[in-house]
Protein backbone atom coordinates (compact mmCIF):
# COMPACT_ATOMS: atom_id res chain seq x y z
CA UNK A 1 0.00 0.00 0.00
CA UNK A 2 2.66 2.01 0.69
CA UNK A 3 4.36 1.80 -2.11
CA UNK A 4 1.25 2.78 -4.30
CA UNK A 5 0.95 5.66 -2.83
CA UNK A 6 5.10 6.41 -3.36
CA UNK A 7 4.64 5.91 -6.74
CA UNK A 8 1.74 7.70 -7.27
CA UNK A 9 3.25 10.86 -5.89
CA UNK A 10 5.78 13.50 -8.05
CA UNK A 11 6.88 15.55 -4.74
CA UNK A 12 10.67 15.31 -4.30
CA UNK A 13 10.79 13.01 -7.33
CA UNK A 14 10.20 9.45 -4.80
CA UNK A 15 7.63 10.22 -3.02
CA UNK A 16 7.65 9.19 0.63
CA UNK A 17 11.41 8.84 0.28
CA UNK A 18 12.01 11.97 -1.44
CA UNK A 19 9.93 14.10 0.56
CA UNK A 20 11.33 12.79 3.20
CA UNK A 21 14.91 13.35 2.26
CA UNK A 22 14.25 17.11 1.41
CA UNK A 23 13.01 17.28 5.05
CA UNK A 24 15.96 15.80 6.56
CA UNK A 25 18.18 17.95 4.98
CA UNK A 26 16.02 20.75 5.83
CA UNK A 27 16.59 19.74 10.01
CA UNK A 28 20.59 19.94 8.98
CA UNK A 29 21.22 22.53 6.94
CA UNK A 30 18.30 25.12 8.24
CA UNK A 31 18.04 23.84 11.87
CA UNK A 32 21.64 22.76 12.70
CA UNK A 33 19.91 19.52 14.50
CA UNK A 34 22.39 16.88 14.68
CA UNK A 35 22.55 13.58 13.13
CA UNK A 36 20.26 11.30 15.82
CA UNK A 37 17.73 14.28 15.87
CA UNK A 38 17.26 14.19 12.14
CA UNK A 39 16.83 10.72 12.26
CA UNK A 40 14.08 10.41 14.67
CA UNK A 41 12.18 13.60 12.70
CA UNK A 42 12.26 11.60 9.72
CA UNK A 43 11.10 8.29 11.15
CA UNK A 44 8.36 10.18 13.15
CA UNK A 45 7.39 12.42 10.41
CA UNK A 46 7.35 8.79 8.01
CA UNK A 47 4.58 7.79 10.64
CA UNK A 48 2.63 10.67 9.96
CA UNK A 49 2.46 10.63 6.55
CA UNK A 50 1.57 6.83 6.54
CA UNK A 51 -1.36 7.65 8.90
CA UNK A 52 -2.57 10.80 6.96
CA UNK A 53 -2.54 9.24 3.29
CA UNK A 54 0.87 10.10 1.86
CA UNK A 55 2.51 12.97 1.03
CA UNK A 56 0.15 14.02 -1.61
CA UNK A 57 -2.45 14.46 1.29
CA UNK A 58 0.21 16.99 3.17
CA UNK A 59 -1.62 19.91 0.58
CA UNK A 60 -5.23 18.88 1.90
CA UNK A 61 -4.48 18.93 5.64
CA UNK A 62 -5.94 21.34 8.16
CA UNK A 63 -5.54 22.20 12.12
CA UNK A 64 -8.39 19.22 12.77
CA UNK A 65 -6.56 16.84 10.60
CA UNK A 66 -3.32 17.42 12.81
CA UNK A 67 -5.35 17.48 15.91
CA UNK A 68 -7.02 14.24 15.74
CA UNK A 69 -4.06 12.69 14.37
CA UNK A 70 -2.25 13.16 17.33
CA UNK A 71 -5.14 12.64 19.60
CA UNK A 72 -5.07 9.15 18.40
CA UNK A 73 -1.12 8.69 18.33
CA UNK A 74 -0.96 9.38 21.98
CA UNK A 75 -4.08 7.22 22.94
CA UNK A 76 -1.61 3.91 24.02
CA UNK A 77 1.39 5.82 24.09
CA UNK A 78 3.33 7.04 26.99
CA UNK A 79 4.63 10.52 27.69
CA UNK A 80 8.03 10.49 26.26
CA UNK A 81 6.84 8.62 23.08
CA UNK A 82 3.74 11.04 22.70
CA UNK A 83 6.50 14.37 22.87
CA UNK A 84 8.88 12.95 20.41
CA UNK A 85 6.16 12.60 17.77
CA UNK A 86 4.75 16.43 19.06
CA UNK A 87 8.22 17.96 18.43
CA UNK A 88 8.82 15.95 15.40
CA UNK A 89 5.45 16.60 14.04
CA UNK A 90 5.89 20.17 14.43
CA UNK A 91 9.28 20.76 13.29
CA UNK A 92 7.92 18.69 9.96
CA UNK A 93 4.55 20.60 9.47
CA UNK A 94 7.06 23.85 9.55
CA UNK A 95 8.90 22.87 6.65
CA UNK A 96 5.98 21.81 4.53
CA UNK A 97 4.83 25.24 5.34
CA UNK A 98 8.38 27.27 4.24
CA UNK A 99 7.98 24.95 1.37
CA UNK A 100 4.68 25.34 0.21
CA UNK A 101 2.91 22.29 1.00
CA UNK A 102 0.69 23.91 3.29
CA UNK A 103 -0.87 27.00 2.97
CA UNK A 104 -1.16 27.65 6.57
CA UNK A 105 1.19 27.35 9.32
CA UNK A 106 -0.47 24.09 10.88
CA UNK A 107 2.32 23.66 13.49
CA UNK A 108 0.92 25.09 16.28
CA UNK A 109 -2.52 23.05 15.76
CA UNK A 110 -0.54 19.97 17.40
CA UNK A 111 -1.50 19.63 20.91
CA UNK A 112 1.39 19.64 23.75
CA UNK A 113 1.40 16.66 25.56
CA UNK A 114 1.03 17.41 29.57
CA UNK A 115 3.85 15.48 31.35
CA UNK A 116 3.96 17.59 34.58
CA UNK A 117 3.55 14.49 37.07
CA UNK A 118 5.57 12.69 39.19
CA UNK A 119 6.27 9.75 37.24
CA UNK A 120 8.21 12.17 34.76
CA UNK A 121 10.50 13.30 37.29
CA UNK A 122 13.97 12.77 35.71
CA UNK A 123 15.80 9.11 36.55
CA UNK A 124 19.10 9.61 37.93
CA UNK A 125 21.53 6.33 39.36
CA UNK A 126 22.28 6.76 42.74
CA UNK A 127 26.62 7.05 43.54
CA UNK A 128 26.88 3.71 44.80
CA UNK A 129 25.15 2.24 41.11
CA UNK A 130 26.98 4.95 39.23
CA UNK A 131 30.25 3.42 41.00
CA UNK A 132 30.19 -0.28 40.01
CA UNK A 133 28.70 0.98 36.13
CA UNK A 134 32.62 2.37 36.38
CA UNK A 135 34.14 -0.85 38.13
CA UNK A 136 32.65 -3.16 35.70
CA UNK A 137 35.27 -1.77 33.03
CA UNK A 138 38.56 -4.29 32.70
CA UNK A 139 40.64 -1.45 32.33
CA UNK A 140 43.45 -4.27 31.51
CA UNK A 141 41.31 -4.67 28.26
CA UNK A 142 41.17 -1.90 25.21
CA UNK A 143 37.83 -2.20 25.14
CA UNK A 144 37.61 -1.85 28.89
CA UNK A 145 39.87 1.50 28.39
CA UNK A 146 37.48 2.83 25.94
CA UNK A 147 34.07 1.86 27.78
CA UNK A 148 35.47 3.33 30.94
CA UNK A 149 36.28 6.80 29.30
CA UNK A 150 32.78 6.64 27.69
CA UNK A 151 31.23 6.37 30.79
CA UNK A 152 33.56 8.70 32.73
CA UNK A 153 32.35 11.54 30.23
CA UNK A 154 28.56 10.64 30.68
CA UNK A 155 28.78 11.00 34.65
CA UNK A 156 31.31 13.19 35.27
CA UNK A 157 30.36 16.08 32.58
CA UNK A 158 27.01 15.13 31.70
CA UNK A 159 27.71 14.87 27.88
CA UNK A 160 24.98 13.51 25.85
CA UNK A 161 25.65 10.21 24.24
CA UNK A 162 25.54 11.81 20.87
CA UNK A 163 28.57 14.45 21.88
CA UNK A 164 30.63 11.64 23.14
CA UNK A 165 29.85 9.94 19.90
CA UNK A 166 31.17 13.36 18.18
CA UNK A 167 34.68 14.28 19.90
CA UNK A 168 37.10 14.46 18.03
CA UNK A 169 40.55 14.08 18.95
CA UNK A 170 41.51 18.34 18.58
CA UNK A 171 38.21 19.12 20.82
CA UNK A 172 40.01 18.10 23.71
CA UNK A 173 42.40 20.94 24.87
CA UNK A 174 45.01 19.14 27.61
CA UNK A 175 47.18 22.41 28.26
CA UNK A 176 43.93 24.23 29.06
CA UNK A 177 42.55 21.43 31.00
CA UNK A 178 39.40 21.65 28.37
CA UNK A 179 37.34 20.03 25.82
CA UNK A 180 35.10 21.59 23.46
CA UNK A 181 31.43 19.74 23.06
CA UNK A 182 29.44 20.53 20.05
CA UNK A 183 25.56 19.66 21.31
CA UNK A 184 22.05 20.65 19.74
CA UNK A 185 21.80 23.12 17.23
CA UNK A 186 25.69 22.33 16.13
CA UNK A 187 26.55 24.81 18.81
CA UNK A 188 29.89 23.98 20.29
CA UNK A 189 31.11 25.20 23.91
CA UNK A 190 34.24 24.77 26.03
CA UNK A 191 33.91 22.76 29.07
CA UNK A 192 36.66 22.22 31.73
CA UNK A 193 37.64 18.66 31.78
CA UNK A 194 36.81 17.42 35.25
CA UNK A 195 40.26 15.56 36.32
CA UNK A 196 38.83 12.00 36.70
CA UNK A 197 37.00 12.09 33.22
CA UNK A 198 40.72 13.55 31.86
CA UNK A 199 42.93 10.75 33.51
CA UNK A 200 39.84 8.49 32.16
CA UNK A 201 40.24 9.99 28.52
CA UNK A 202 44.71 10.03 28.34
CA UNK A 203 44.29 6.05 30.11
CA UNK A 204 42.82 5.38 26.54
CA UNK A 205 44.17 7.45 24.19
CA UNK A 206 47.69 6.53 25.28
CA UNK A 207 46.67 2.66 26.38
CA UNK A 208 43.77 1.79 24.05
CA UNK A 209 42.79 3.49 21.34
CA UNK A 210 44.21 1.80 18.10
CA UNK A 211 46.37 4.10 15.76
CA UNK A 212 44.24 4.90 12.53
CA UNK A 213 43.00 7.33 10.08
CA UNK A 214 39.89 8.16 12.19
CA UNK A 215 40.18 11.70 14.30
CA UNK A 216 37.33 10.66 16.67
CA UNK A 217 38.25 10.53 20.13
CA UNK A 218 36.31 7.18 20.29
CA UNK A 219 37.05 4.35 18.15
CA UNK A 220 36.35 0.42 17.60
CA UNK A 221 39.23 -1.87 18.90
CA UNK A 222 38.59 -4.85 16.17
CA UNK A 223 39.64 -3.47 11.98
CA UNK A 224 38.03 -1.66 10.25
CA UNK A 225 38.81 1.10 13.11
CA UNK A 226 35.37 3.06 13.00
CA UNK A 227 33.89 5.97 15.09
CA UNK A 228 31.55 4.92 17.88
CA UNK A 229 28.18 5.89 16.99
CA UNK A 230 25.37 7.03 19.82
CA UNK A 231 23.91 3.74 19.46
CA UNK A 232 27.61 2.00 20.33
CA UNK A 233 27.40 4.11 23.17
CA UNK A 234 24.28 3.43 24.33
CA UNK A 235 25.61 -0.18 23.86
CA UNK A 236 28.40 0.59 26.36
CA UNK A 237 25.95 1.66 28.84
CA UNK A 238 23.70 -1.48 28.25
CA UNK A 239 27.21 -3.80 28.69
CA UNK A 240 28.09 -2.06 32.03
CA UNK A 241 24.78 -2.56 33.14
CA UNK A 242 25.11 -6.34 32.92
CA UNK A 243 28.39 -6.63 34.11
CA UNK A 244 27.41 -4.79 37.41
CA UNK A 245 24.16 -6.92 37.24
CA UNK A 246 22.23 -3.81 37.15
CA UNK A 247 18.63 -3.72 34.94
CA UNK A 248 19.57 -2.18 31.83
CA UNK A 249 19.09 1.73 32.00
CA UNK A 250 19.63 4.36 29.01
CA UNK A 251 23.05 6.43 29.26
CA UNK A 252 21.17 9.16 29.62
CA UNK A 253 20.09 8.24 33.23
CA UNK A 254 24.26 9.22 34.03
CA UNK A 255 23.06 12.94 32.91
CA UNK A 256 20.11 12.93 35.40
CA UNK A 257 22.33 12.02 37.82
CA UNK A 258 24.70 14.70 37.79
CA UNK A 259 22.33 17.16 37.91
CA UNK A 260 20.93 15.88 40.43
CA UNK A 261 23.95 15.28 42.67
CA UNK A 262 24.81 19.18 42.01
CA UNK A 263 21.22 20.21 43.27
CA UNK A 264 21.69 17.98 46.38
CA UNK A 265 25.41 19.86 46.54
CA UNK A 266 23.55 23.45 46.57
CA UNK A 267 23.76 24.24 43.13
CA UNK A 268 21.17 26.54 41.46
CA UNK A 269 19.00 25.76 38.64
CA UNK A 270 20.51 28.23 36.44
CA UNK A 271 24.08 26.37 37.17
CA UNK A 272 22.60 22.89 36.29
CA UNK A 273 21.32 24.55 33.14
CA UNK A 274 25.06 26.21 32.14
CA UNK A 275 26.45 22.61 32.89
CA UNK A 276 24.06 20.31 31.06
CA UNK A 277 23.84 23.46 28.19
CA UNK A 278 20.91 23.79 27.99
CA UNK A 279 19.46 26.45 25.89
CA UNK A 280 16.21 26.97 27.68
CA UNK A 281 15.55 27.13 31.46
CA UNK A 282 12.53 25.36 30.61
CA UNK A 283 14.69 22.03 30.11
CA UNK A 284 16.20 22.78 33.37
CA UNK A 285 13.01 23.18 35.06
CA UNK A 286 12.48 19.65 35.35
CA UNK A 287 15.05 19.17 37.78
CA UNK A 288 12.70 21.28 40.45
CA UNK A 289 10.04 18.25 40.16
CA UNK A 290 10.39 16.75 43.84
CA UNK A 291 7.78 14.26 45.21
CA UNK A 292 6.11 15.01 48.37
CA UNK A 293 8.56 12.03 50.03
CA UNK A 294 11.73 13.94 49.52
CA UNK A 295 9.98 17.35 50.49
CA UNK A 296 8.56 15.84 53.94
CA UNK A 297 11.71 15.90 55.96
CA UNK A 298 12.25 19.53 54.54
CA UNK A 299 9.02 20.40 55.67
CA UNK A 300 8.35 22.49 58.78
CA UNK A 301 5.00 22.89 60.92
CA UNK A 302 3.28 26.37 60.58
CA UNK A 303 3.44 28.47 63.76
CA UNK A 304 1.33 27.95 66.03
CA UNK A 305 0.00 24.58 64.57
CA UNK A 306 0.55 21.29 66.68
CA UNK A 307 1.98 18.19 64.27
Amino acid sequence: MEADVNAGCAWGGGGSVGLLAEFRTWLDRERGLSPVSVRCYSKQAKGFLAAVGGPGAVSDLDAAKVTAFMVDYSRDRNTWSAKAMVTSLRAFLRFAHVTGRTAVPLAGAVPAVASWRLSALPRGLPAAEIELLLAGCDQNTATGLRDYAVLSLLARLGLRGAEAAALQLSDIDWRAGEIAVTGKGSRTERLPLPVLAGKALAAWLSGGRPACESRAVFVTVRRPYRQLTPEAVRAVMGRACDRAGLERRGAHRLRHALATEMLRAGASLPEVGQVLRHRSQLSTSLYAKVDQDALRPLARPWPGVGW
